[in-house]
This record gives C-alpha cells, sequence and structure tokens, in this order.
C-alpha cells in the first residue's frame, strides 16, 4: 500500500507555494482521492494572506491523464456521476477563484481533465515534448467538462476539432492556439516557471489579488457591464496603499516600495 501523499505541498520564504500531483503511477489521475486533495490544498492557499502565486506540478512522466476511469467504471450509476463532476468543477473553479495566480508546470501529457487542469489555471508553461488532447470521445465519452475550460482558452473551430477527434496536440502548437503561455526545453522548464514567478512576486499582492478576480468576472459580462465593472474596480485598486506607491514611485522616478504589501 502507497501511504504517500496524492499532492504535495511546498511554499518557500516569498510565499510560492508548490502543489505537486503525486499519483506517477497512474499518470497523477484525477481520482476521488486526488480530487479531494487538491481541493483541500487549495483551500488552504485562499486562506494563507502569505501565499503570492501556486504552481501546479506533477510527479514521474506525465502532467495529468484527466478523470481516473477505471474508478469511474468499477460503480456506474447516475448520482455517482454527477457528484463526481460536481467535485470537480468545484475544485477547477476553486483554482479560478483563488486570489493568486496559479501557474501549470506541464510536462508529458495532459488529457481529457488533465487538459482542462492546464486550461483552468491562470497561466502554462509547459516542455517543449509535452503533449495535449481532450481525447475522451476516443472511449465515446465527449469531453464535456473539459470543453467549458478549453473553449475559454483556445479559438472555437480549434477548440472543437480537439474535442471530436481526440487529437493531441504539442507544445509549441498549444502555445500558438493559446492553451499554454510559454514553451520550454525539458531541461529549462523549472527556469522558465521561475521567471514567471519572480515577475509576479515583484508586484504588490492586492493588485494582482483585485485584478485577477475582475479579469474572470468581466469576461461573462457584456462590455457596458464590463467596463463599469472594470471601472470601480481600478478606482479601489488606486486608493490602494501599494498603487498610492506605484504611482508615487514613477513620478519621483524611483523604484516602488512594496516590501510587506
Amino acid at each position: 500500500m502507497n501511504d504517500a501523499p496524492l499532492v504535495l505541498r511546498e511554499q518557500d520564504a516569498r510565499g510560492v507555494v508548490r502543489l505537486t500531483l503525486n499519483r506517477p503511477q497512474a499518470f497523477n489521475a484525477l481520482s476521488e482521492a486526488m480530487l479531494e486533495a487538491l481541493q483541500l490544498e487549495l483551500d488552504r492557499v485562499a486562506a494563507d494572506d502569505r501565499a503570492r502565486v501556486v504552481v501546479m506540478a506533477a510527479a514521474g512522466k506525465a502532467f495529468c491523464a484527466g478523470h481516473d476511469l477505471k474508478e469511474m467504471r468499477a460503480a456506474p450509476a447516475l448520482g455517482y456521476y454527477e457528484r463526481l463532476f460536481a467535485q470537480c468543477g468545484r475544485m477547477m473553479m476553486t483554482i479560478q477563484k483563488l486570489p493568486v495566480p496559479v501557474i501549470a508546470r506541464v510536462h508529458g501529457i495532459a488529457t481529457a481533465a488533465g487538459c482542462q487542469l492546464v486550461a483552468m489555471c491562470d497561466l502554462a508553461v509547459a516542455a517543449r515534448d509535452a503533449r495535449f488532447a481532450v481525447s475522451g470521445i476516443n472511449a465515446g465519452l465527449f469531453c464535456s467538462t473539459p470543453s467549458v475550460a478549453l473553449a475559454r482558452n483556445v479559438p472555437r473551430k480549434a477548440a472543437f476539432e480537439m474535442l471530436v477527434t481526440g487529437a493531441f496536440i504539442g507544445a509549441d502548437e498549444a502555445r500558438t492556439r493559446g492553451l499554454v503561455n510559454r514553451v520550454a526545453e525539458a531541461d529549462q522548464l523549472d527556469a522558465e516557471v521561475e521567471a514567471l514567478v519572480a515577475s509576479i512576486v515583484a508586484k504588490p499582492r492586492i493588485s494582482i489579488a483585485r485584478g485577477k478576480a475582475l479579469f474572470y468576472r468581466q469576461l461573462e459580462q457584456g462590455i457596458e457591464a464590463a467596463y463599469a465593472d472594470a471601472q470601480a474596480t481600478m478606482a479601489c485598486n488606486m486608493m490602494d496603499e501599494a498603487a498610492l506607491e506605484g504611482v508615487q514611485a514613477f513620478i519621483d522616478k524611483r523604484p516602488p516600495r512594496w516590501d510587506g504589501m
């Protein structure tokens, strides 16, 4: 019996939280227990004012192969499937609702709900040999829940082609389509993630938290409502100590003093 935690957690002095999916023998498939462990760790981040950014990584040869199909097939019942997908949906939405950015560090494959996980993260950095697919259709299961995240990252026709063919795309194509931000050679993957992390933690936490919340709200609104929301958010942001210091620093032609903000 393997008693290792399903999700490993590390946090450094900067507030960078690294969550590592730790089910390598199953390509980090999202079992019920894995979903529960991820939810617990994400909830911890949400309650931690010291957290600044989350890096979502994975152990073994793959990032995440999606749902655990063996577990899903063991006890087929509509109620069970409804609870499972609700559990998964809650975890995915928690990522979006966190006040800090979440970066997917992707290697190997990210398929079905694993590809959904990449799409739900705010940012993604992939190894050049990483591959992505929403491949449920190959088993007769249209990737309906992954399609929600995928269609909010990738142009409509490109997303639909992936969904109805189940075909893989490589990391460079994933970047071209907007599924990932950056691609690096495998031995430079951590360095590329760190470059993104360092840029984020150098900024005020409150400004990023306000901005992330607004960014996702306005995407679901009409343009007039989005502008009204953005205007109110920006006015409140301007009253934050961090913004007042940042603007004054710009006027004074000096670096901002954001320590502790």
